[in-house]
């Protein structure tokens, strides 16, 4: 794959997560930006009122494979009763959850609406 071509679909993913966060909260365009590629930090970057909704620090990768694809699917393949998840550890670093996206912001707006009450 061309650099430009790997560039334009890492582009088209941080705009998907972006959209996904701004369809789920009352936020203003202006409070969820992606940022240009090659660019430091954060990937999507959410302003103080983004950030009391999501309370997270984004970071995307779009790749044409990700072993974790294959635990996901393993997860999948237990049943269709409860959400799959996947738990994984790499020596010396925290354990990191794997969940499907859209699930993982539902969960986040359901946790703020609970807050709310």
């Amino acid at each position: 794959m061309k650099p430009s071509s790997a560039k334009s679909k890492g582009r088209t993913f941080q705009q998907w997560v972006r959209d996904r966060i701004l369809d789920k909260f009352s936020l203003h365009p202006d409070d969820v930006k992606s940022t240009s590629m090659g660019a430091n930090g954060e990937d999507v970057q959410l302003s103080y009122a983004a950030r009391q909704c999501f309370p997270y620090q984004i970071e995307c990768k779009s790749r044409s494979k990700i072993a974790i694809y294959g635990y996901y699917e393993q997860a999948q393949e237990h049943g269709d009763k409860h959400e799959p998840v996947v738990f994984v550890k790499q020596n010396r670093s925290k354990p990191l959850v794997i969940v499907d996206a859209e699930h993982f912001i539902e969960l986040v707006k359901k946790a703020n609406q609970s807050d709310m009450v």
